[in-house]
């Protein structure tokens, strides 16, 4: 079992930057890739950013490629989605999800574990 849990969600403006970080807990040894979603009112949970927990390797959508980057710190056991120049379609609910291969790490269900998500809003 791991638990999931995503902070440091608000509302920012057009441009602003803002950190998200995901903090895992339980059995994470098997723990390969770890990766952020999205999830905007009536739309699909939406790939953003993954990476490899071992080897220094990121997959990014081309959607926020140049803006955002996904970090991790193994000895706390989190990752970190640092998004810059935000826009408004980057309100959303952002999930952090953990899977214990890295191979298609784009697809949702690559991925075992989901925390419960935190809210960025992008206003204008």
């Amino acid at each position: 079992q791991v638990q999931l849990v995503e902070s440091g969600g608000g509302l920012v403006q057009a441009g602003g930057s803002l950190r998200l970080s995901c903090a895992a807990s339980g059995r994470t040894i098997s723990t390969y890739a770890m990766g952020w979603f999205r999830q905007s009112p009536g739309k699909e949970r939406e790939f953003v950013a993954a990476i490899n927990w071992y080897a220094p390797h990121t997959v990014y959508a081309d959607s926020v490629k140049g803006r955002f980057t996904i970090s991790r710190d193994n000895a706390k056991n989190t990752i970190y989605l640092q998004m810059n120049s935000l826009k408004l379609e980057g309100t959303a609910v952002y999930y952090c999800a953990e899977g214990t291969r890295y191979k298609q790490v784009a697809r949702r269900n690559e991925y075992g574990y989901w925390g419960q998500g935190t809210q960025v809003t992008v206003s204008s």
